[in-house]
């Protein structure tokens, strides 16, 4: 038995294991991923549950230095959906048994947001009497906010750490009092105290980024105890500040790789959350959705964003799918998924299994759990 062998045989990793795994190369590789899949269809089944997305606005507060939506960045055209808008694509996902919905926006943090957020809740709710599960991904806010989206009927929340080591967070952010690590991380424990299915994710391939950092990302969800992850590789913008660094990135087939290991390694580690193919991996490989989902992804998002606005919500260039129509992009997916000998569970809301299994103690654990480093 070789050392890749090995280390799949066991239940827990060090993170010098885990930084063994996500080198892997060739034949080695393919064991890895040969095993991922294998922990998938054992713990999770071959369903891929859809998430309908709906990019409802690209208005920003945050000025993260990798974001094409960021504040200051002043080559886009802002938007913000109408409220029958959004409630069309959410009858759109309705009607084609979809489960599910995710509403994402960029950062605000204003009373009247609150509000809005509020009423696209309740009203998506009463168009469907309530049968869509409906996660959020709206960023930073307090927790009362959280707490009342949550009694307005939103069941998951989606906020992505993009890196768990402090230091290279800051090397993502301004520095501010706006762009704070500890303000990040203690909206997570907020979320997950309230009782929402928790996500958060990480960008693979960064510039100044290890693969220790990578490592210690998955270690980071593996302790916080998440119940679904959406990440994917880096893609740089040209209108961002870290543009100006992109001689320090990885080829984009090896960022593309990387994340490939990075979910066949979280896979393995846990084993019933739930994890999406994310479309930066198609932006880099035609078929990047279906590699994900064969080696450990569960979850897929076709956009059912009306399409006069796709081409503005660009948190990286080249995303793909921009020109198609809801039901064209729901047609595309059908066949991805049929191709990574999968099928789609609809009607399903697809709830983490690992959230679903976790006892109330379990889930408090995050009150006491508060370790994770910031300095």
């Amino acid at each position: 038995m070789n050392r890749t062998e090995n280390i799949l045989r066991r239940s827990k990793l060090t993170q010098e294991e885990i930084v063994y795994l996500l080198g892997l190369q060739g034949e080695e590789k393919t064991l890895l991923f040969e095993h991922s899949a294998r922990i998938k269809e054992e713990a999770v089944g071959k369903r891929v549950y859809f998430r309908g997305l709906i990019e409802f606005s690209n208005i920003c507060m945050k000025n993260c230095l990798y974001c094409g939506i960021r504040h200051d960045n002043a080559a886009i055209n802002r938007y913000s959906l109408q409220e029958e808008e959004i409630f069309a694509a959410a009858r759109f996902a309705f009607e084609n048994n979809y489960g599910s919905l995710v509403l994402q926006s960029g950062e605000v943090e204003t009373g009247n947001f609150t509000r809005q957020v509020e009423k696209v809740l309740r009203g998506i709710n009463r168009i469907t009497g309530g049968k869509l599960r409906i996660t959020l991904s709206c960023g930073e806010q307090d927790k009362a906010t959280y707490q009342r989206w949550h009694d307005c009927g939103a069941h998951r929340y989606l906020l992505r750490i993009e890196s768990s080591n402090p230091a290279l967070y800051e090397k993502l952010h301004p520095r501010d009092e706006f762009h704070r690590f500890r303000r990040r991380l203690d909206c997570l424990y907020s979320l997950q105290e309230i009782g929402y299915q928790v996500g958060t994710g990480v960008m693979i391939g960064l510039p100044f980024q290890t693969v220790e950092d990578l490592a210690g990302d998955l270690q980071f969800m593996q302790q916080f105890d998440i119940d679904m992850v959406g990440m994917g590789p880096y893609l740089e913008h040209a209108h961002t500040p870290l543009y100006a660094h992109r001689d320090q990135l990885l080829p984009r087939e090896e960022r593309f790789q990387l994340a490939l290991k990075m979910i066949a390694v979280l896979r393995i580690l846990m084993k019933d959350i739930n994890i999406a193919a994310t479309t930066a991996m198609q932006a880099i490989d035609k078929l990047g959705r279906e590699k994900a989902i064969k080696v450990g992804a569960n979850v897929i998002m076709p956009n059912i964003t009306p399409g006069k606005y796709r081409d503005d919500y660009l948190l990286y260039q080249n995303k793909p799918c921009t020109d198609e129509n809801a039901e064209d992009c729901k047609t595309c997916i059908e066949a991805r998924i049929a191709l990574a000998d999968n099928e789609i569970a609809y009607g399903e809301w697809g709830d983490s299994a690992h959230f679903t299994k976790k006892g109330q103690g379990t889930r408090d654990k995050g009150r006491s759990g508060r370790s994770w480093q910031t300095a």
